[in-house]
């Protein structure tokens, strides 16, 4: 083995070299490396909008836009009007992929085996698809609906406007999650609870044009 200070007298060696050292002059044009500071960037350009009042504007208009979202959801598409009566049954039975436990890790029910929550529970309120901008159709369900027995679903209008002049909870089908997974093509329907399935119907009521 080569005694140390022979190894640093050999890096000495080397860093002196002139081949290891050598000056070739500068070969183009050089700039310096400008990099802007990013938050100050963008911390400049808030400054100059809050300033001139857009970001007021902004927010203004945001909360028009959110205001009026609320009070005027997004109509579901692809609903139209009952022309005639149509029945059928859901079934939300399923059949499990995984077994299913409790918080204490006792086994509910196997994978491969279906089950219906139905057999566990009872929809005892209607759910009651309407277009909220047919009066006939508020109407007809106001009249045969209470708050107690049926949920009162818009897949267009104005919810809280009609809570406001009706004195009664509606609600709103959201991107037609229910309508979807029901099956329904027009309004009014309803969904009841008929033993272990949901009985779908569309009544023909107040036929309008949207």
């Amino acid at each position: 083995m080569r005694p140390l200070w022979a190894c640093l007298a050999g890096l000495a060696a080397l860093a002196g070299s002139p081949a290891l050292a050598r000056d070739y002059g500068q070969q183009g044009a050089v700039f310096a490396v400008v990099e802007p500071d990013f938050l100050r960037t963008i911390q400049a350009k808030l400054t100059r909008l809050e300033q001139s009042g857009e970001i007021t504007r902004m927010n203004e208009e945001f909360a028009r836009r959110s205001e009026a979202k609320v009070r005027r959801p997004a109509p579901v598409v692809g609903v139209g009007f009952a022309v005639r009566p149509r029945t059928w049954t859901y079934d939300p039975g399923m059949t499990l992929d995984h077994d299913v436990s409790d918080t204490k890790g006792n086994l509910i029910a196997k994978a491969g085996q279906r089950v219906n929550p139905l057999d566990l529970v009872t929809v005892r309120q209607a759910m009651v698809f309407i277009d909220g901008d047919v009066p006939e159709q508020v109407e007809w369900a106001l009249g045969k609906y209470t708050d107690a027995n049926a949920k009162i679903i818009m897949v267009k209008g104005a919810p809280l406007e009609a809570m406001t002049r009706y004195q009664r909870r509606f609600y709103f089908d959201q991107g037609g999650f229910l309508i979807g997974r029901f099956g329904i093509q027009a309004v009014p329907a309803v969904v009841e609870q008929n033993g272990r399935v949901m009985r779908v119907s569309e009544i023909p009521v107040g036929i309008g044009r949207r």
